[in-house]
């Protein structure tokens, strides 16, 4: 895997994926940014979103689950001073669809942060406290 940052101006800078894709990142105008894009740290948190959810995902269709919608929220603590690397976040699953399960979604979560979310369990040895909930909503 691969990935360039390129400085645009100021506190801006392009963040391009060895895919091809391209995400703005930019600071707050008290640090020299126009807030133009995310926080380099606000991306990382997304990351953690996007990987456990793909994980979730990809599990439930597995089991046939019909789900219509998944939503992760994340909730993170830094530490105070510099630097200020998350110590906590909490990730909330809202899963909606019809008939599901709660023992797959569950297990869902609970794989995705054990076993497959790279993200996570990176962030995990990196000494962040990492919980886990989820919601089921009829859809």
């Amino acid at each position: 895997m691969q990935a360039v940052v390129k400085w645009v101006d100021g506190a801006q800078f392009l963040g391009e994926s060895g895919s091809g894709h391209a995400v703005l990142m930019d600071g707050p105008p008290d640090h020299g940014g126009r807030n133009t894009g995310v926080r380099p740290m606000e991306m990382l948190l997304i990351g953690l979103g996007g990987c456990s959810s793909f994980d979730v995902m990809s599990i439930l269709t597995k089991a046939r689950q019909q789900v219509t919608d998944c939503r992760c929220e994340l909730d993170a603590e830094r530490a105070d001073g510099v630097p200020s690397p998350f110590t906590k976040i909490h990730m909330k699953f809202l899963v909606t669809g019809k008939e599901l399960k709660e023992a797959q979604v569950k297990r869902a979560v609970e794989l995705s942060a054990t076993k497959y979310c790279s993200a996570s369990i990176m962030l995990e040895a990196g000494g962040v406290e990492i919980t886990h909930s989820y919601e089921i909503r009829e859809a």
